[in-house]
């Protein structure tokens, strides 16, 4: 690690954004990014969230490098996704055109993973439009490993693209200095259906969101309740004077 890969040559320290990595299978597309940033060579952050759905969630975006500087990169992208009724490949193109040649837009450090079932693409302000040919993409420090990594599962395992992710990017923390193990994960099917998990705040004693209420499991059906109902009314009413009308035969007798 050079002394220029840590500052920029003004001397201000960068500010890292580690990994994030991308893999296309079986109709799904699933993106994880670690929640490490780094400033110089101190950790100042640990759980930063670094995925993105857009386009109603039928599109997933990650971004390695500074955070304002992605986070104009989306709404750019986003503007072309609408403008393109959704064309990830046309999207990207014009993104990255205008990122290459707006005087303003070409001084943004930041490089992005973005996706949908039938495509996943790495863009950068270099002019850069990639689309891997294995359906893996990965940026940042800890790229070389995820990618190592996630090739092997995909080679030798029928694990899908969620699964992979989250166990490559598991190895890629153990690897790099500048990835931590408090992944975000992003998925999104043909089908239309999205999921997350945020293992940052599974390792954060954060609270998780609940489904609704759920009845206790030995609750009885209505039905059983309207039987335990119905005994318990036999029962008052043979209890009404006080003793069982066989013992009040036996008085009289």
């Amino acid at each position: 690690m050079t002394h220029n890969d840590l500052y920029r040559p003004d001397g201000s320290p960068r500010l890292r954004a580690t990994t994030i990595l991308g893999v296309r299978r079986d109709g799904a597309v699933a993106l994880a990014g670690d929640g490490q940033v780094t400033m110089g060579d101190v950790v100042v952050k640990h759980g930063a969230r670094k995925i993105r759905t857009l386009y109603d969630g039928q599109v997933l975006a990650g971004f390695a490098g500074a955070v304002a500087d992605a986070l104009t990169l989306f709404a750019k992208f986003e503007t072309q996704l609408k403008s393109w009724d959704g064309n990830l490949r046309r999207a990207a193109v014009e993104l990255t055109k205008e990122w290459r040649t707006d005087r303003y837009l070409r001084r943004l450090e930041a490089q992005l993973i973005v996706g949908d079932p039938d495509s996943i693409l790495i863009l950068s302000g270099e002019g850069d439009v990639i689309e891997p040919d294995d359906g893996i993409a990965a940026i940042g420090a800890g790229a070389p490993y995820a990618t190592a990594a996630a090739k092997a599962l995909l080679a030798h395992t029928d694990l899908d693209a969620r699964a992979i992710v989250a166990s490559a990017m598991g190895v890629a923390a153990e690897l790099c200095i500048f990835t931590n193990d408090r992944f975000t994960i992003e998925s999104v099917a043909r089908d239309g259906a999205t999921e997350e998990t945020s293992e940052a705040a599974l390792g954060a004693d954060e609270e998780l969101p609940l489904g609704g209420y759920q009845p206790p499991a030995d609750a009885g059906t209505g039905a059983e309740d309207d039987e335990d109902d119905e005994a318990a009314a036999g029962r008052d009413d043979d209890d009404v004077d006080g003793h069982d009308p066989d013992d009040a035969d036996g008085e009289r007798g």
